[in-house]
């Protein structure tokens, strides 16, 4: 009798690559990819090729997803030490051989290209803070968390020498999430929160003293000085150190309630709004729609987040429980930061708005954050089926 093979169709070969994938994760994804094309395609409409190079980015990021989607968690964790180390590496040679721009150096010529190694430790140290504390569960003591301190201390101190604080500020908040996840006692979190609460406190009171000309602060380079200044008074330089701010807050306020429509900013296309495409694309967001555009907004970053979350609670191990949180927090850092700076309740950093903002290596960063996510759900539900 001849043998009938049954060839399996196409589906079949490619369902095995999706299967176990977070369908609200995925959605939410999707919803927020949709609206940062929206307000890219009306603010960058007139620069360029900014609304093409940003669904590219986009595609480049959704295809990071993919492949790292399919790395079990296990495999990822074998990659912590070397990415870290490899991390660490890149941003001394950086200090040393990096290249300036602007007054900054981030860069390093890698022979074929240029890369910016620090983005590289917003996902390698909490991958690294996760293993060792997977590697110390059940028995952790005071010294594994001022390890911890410490493994995250040097990034963040290498970044902010270069300076960047943006980043350097991003690296610190991925960090101290898998500590404080881990366990971190709320003796050792309260002291310096209530520090913090204290010096802020001071500066407000001694605004006009500690901001005259002339006058330096110590640990701060002097544009980041200006920042804070600028921060609790932009209209002292409204032309100058204040313009960023003060044009914010005019598009934010201008759109009102329902905004004045979609390519309809009249301060984003007669171009008053400072980096429209990137690090203030909330201001024309907010002016072409307004309240309402804000707010669902924030409701889709708030759905991905929660969703982050619920993967996080619902991983299998420790070293899964550590980075789906920490990951999660990083968007909620993006976002938060972003939108306090364009608003005027922060200083001007440059961190941009996930999925909204314009940039290839913060796009693929995410995507391989997002990755990382999907393979801690996919490996919770594969062992469920």
């Amino acid at each position: 009798m001849p043998v009938v093979v049954e060839r399996p169709s196409v589906w079949q070969r490619l369902s095995p690559w999706w299967s176990g994938f977070d369908a609200p994760l995925a959605l939410a994804v999707l919803l927020m990819c949709c609206a940062g094309l929206v307000a890219m395609y009306s603010s960058g409409y007139d620069h360029g090729t900014r609304f093409v190079d940003h669904a590219r980015n986009m595609l480049i990021a959704g295809t990071v997803l993919f492949v790292v989607a399919q790395v079990p968690p296990q495999r990822l964790m074998e990659l912590a030490v070397p990415l870290y180390a490899l991390g660490v590496v890149l941003l001394i040679a950086v200090a040393l051989f990096g290249i300036t721009r602007k007054g900054a150096t981030r860069w390093l010529h890698v022979g074929i290209t240029v890369i910016q190694p620090s983005e590289i430790l917003k996902i390698a140290v909490p991958l690294m803070l996760a293993w060792w504390f997977q590697k110390r569960e059940g028995h952790m003591r005071a010294l594994d968390f001022c390890v911890a301190g410490v493994l995250l201390a040097v990034p963040v101190a290498l970044i902010i020498k270069q300076p960047d604080l943006g980043t350097a500020l991003l690296v610190l908040a991925a960090g101290l999430s898998v500590i404080f996840f881990a366990g971190l006692s709320w003796k050792l979190i309260l002291p310096p929160v209530l520090l913090a609460a204290v010096g802020v406190g001071l500066l407000l009171a001694n605004e006009s003293a500690w901001c005259a000309p002339g006058t330096d602060w110590p640990f701060l380079h002097g544009y980041q000085q200006q920042r804070v200044c600028t921060l609790l008074d932009p209209s002292k330089d409204p032309l100058g150190k204040g313009f960023h701010i003060l044009q914010g807050m005019i598009a934010i306020g201008s759109g009102g309630m329902l905004g004045k429509g979609f390519m309809q900013g009249t301060q984003t296309h007669l171009e008053f709004i400072p980096e429209r495409t990137t690090d203030f694309i909330f201001a024309a967001f907010s002016e072409e729609f307004g309240l309402v555009g804000n707010l669902l907004l924030v409701v889709g970053f708030l759905f991905l987040i929660g969703r982050g979350l619920a993967i996080a609670l619902d991983a299998p191990t420790l070293f899964s429980r550590l980075l789906a949180g920490s990951i999660t927090l990083i968007f909620f850092t993006y976002a938060f930061v972003n939108m306090g700076m364009v608003s005027g309740i922060l200083p001007v950093v440059g961190v941009p708005l996930p999925f909204i903002s314009y940039g290839g290596t913060a796009m693929v960063t995410l995507g391989l954050g997002l990755g990382i996510l999907m393979s801690i759900a996919r490996s919770k539900r594969l062992v469920q089926t």
